[in-house]
């Protein structure tokens, strides 16, 4: 069976980025308290090594930060090392002024609590053994750390405040870096809950598309039949005109289906290629209208295109097209349940994003509940299908669908960034 990976975990690079930001919180801390006992308390305490550990510790945390904005993916054992690193120090820190009679032994569990809301098990208990191992040697091998001058309790009220400090320092870490790393854990299973409704959503589109490669297929039969036919029924009844006129209509008819499977077949070519179509602005939009217009005469479109775009070269991916016609389709049959025949196109640019506003003069969207499910509009034709497929090829094209209502009427936006398609 394969391994699946946990769906809580974080991950090292959240970790590392954590204990960067933790380890300049130690760089400044240490070297506060180490300069306060030494020039203020007047503690006997060896300065020089304890500075020269401190600028090891600047120098690696430099070299952490460089290392986090390389595109190189961070691994647990990388972390681990990071973290041998900060141990290593605070245990040298921790010789020099006590081992393990220091209250601020207790931060060696810092790394531990973090690496388990991080990291595998495994690696948890490796991060365990190391500050453990740590605190049992700092325990048998220390500089014990000096009475301050003056003291008769042998030191046990400063260890008390140093007790104090400690935990109001530990609290302050544990609370803010953990804090961080929910937020980053749920930030994590918002974008998994994503992907997986858009694995759902690209599973039924799918289903549908081969649905519609079935019908397409057998619908070319009688299609052809019904060509073959009418023709013959015209020239039999040429005296009846009103019966002509009705073949004739019921002839084009046939004709608009045939032009829908080849462009259903043409569709499926292109989106198996992968192939982009390349032109201009103008050109994309005047394919666009003039296949609308085509299977929607009855519709009066309006174009609004902003001055320098028309001339803008595309790079047209697979099911833009499509998308933009089912747009204006949902519109002209919008617009047609308030007795109006007006939809209107503008395209427009906004900094790095391309805006496709379709404009229709219908009822609307039912309730607000509706922005959030594209497609439950007050249509009463259709398969209510256009504003999900248009959705799905935003999203495939790092875009979105933004949609609101007006006094009279509705506002769908294909809103698209520049760089997938300019």
């Amino acid at each position: 069976m394969p391994h699946r990976p946990l769906k809580n975990r974080i991950g090292p690079f959240a970790l590392a980025r954590t204990l960067a930001w933790l380890r300049l919180c130690a760089i400044g801390g240490q070297s506060i308290a180490v300069l306060v006992c030494a020039l203020w308390l007047h503690l006997p305490i060896p300065l020089l090594p304890l500075l020269a550990c401190i600028g090891l510790l600047s120098v690696f945390a430099v070299l952490a930060a460089w290392r986090l904005k390389q595109p190189w993916p961070i691994r647990e054992l990388e972390t681990i090392a990071h973290i041998c690193v900060d141990t290593l120090v605070l245990g040298v820190l921790l010789y020099f002024t006590g081992g393990g009679s220091n209250p601020f032994v207790t931060l060696l569990v810092v790394p531990v609590a973090l690496s388990a809301a991080a990291l595998s098990i495994s690696t948890t208990l490796a991060v365990a053994v190391i500050a453990g191992t740590t605190y049992l040697l700092l325990i048998r091998w220390h500089v014990p750390l000096p009475m301050l001058g003056g003291m008769h309790d042998d030191g046990f009220g400063l260890h008390v405040v140093g007790m104090g400090v400690n935990f109001v320092v530990t609290a302050l870490l544990l609370g803010f870096f953990i804090n961080r790393l929910a937020h980053a854990l749920r930030m994590q299973q918002l974008a998994m809950q994503r992907v997986h409704e858009r694995a759902l959503r690209a599973e039924g589109i799918l289903a549908i598309a081969t649905q519609a490669a079935g019908a397409a297929h057998e619908l070319n039969t009688p299609l052809s039949t019904m060509r073959t036919l009418l023709p013959e029924l015209r020239r039999e009844h040429a005296a009846d005109h009103a019966l002509a006129e009705d073949l004739a209509l019921l002839e084009s008819q046939v004709a608009r289906c045939r032009d829908i499977l080849r462009d259903m077949v043409a569709f499926g070519q292109t989106q198996l290629s992968q192939e982009p179509e390349r032109l201009d602005m103008a050109k994309f939009l005047h394919g666009c209208i003039e296949h609308f217009q085509l299977l929607r005469p009855e519709a009066e479109l309006e174009l609004r295109l902003d001055e320098g775009l028309a001339h803008m070269p595309l790079r047209v991916p697979p099911g833009l097209r499509h998308a933009l016609l089912n747009l204006l389709h949902n519109a002209s049959d919008a617009s047609a349940q308030c007795d109006s025949r007006e939809v209107r196109l503008q395209v427009q640019r906004e900094s790095s994003w391309l805006h496709f506003v379709v404009i229709d003069r219908g009822p609307g969207f039912a309730s607000t509940e509706d922005y959030a499910q594209l497609g439950h509009t007050q249509k009463l034709t259709g398969l209510g299908l256009g504003l999900a497929l248009a959705e799905a090829t935003a999203e495939r094209l790092n875009g979105e669908l933004l949609v609101r209502n007006t006094g009279d009427g509705a506002v769908v936006c294909l809103r698209l960034p520049l760089a997938a398609i300019a």
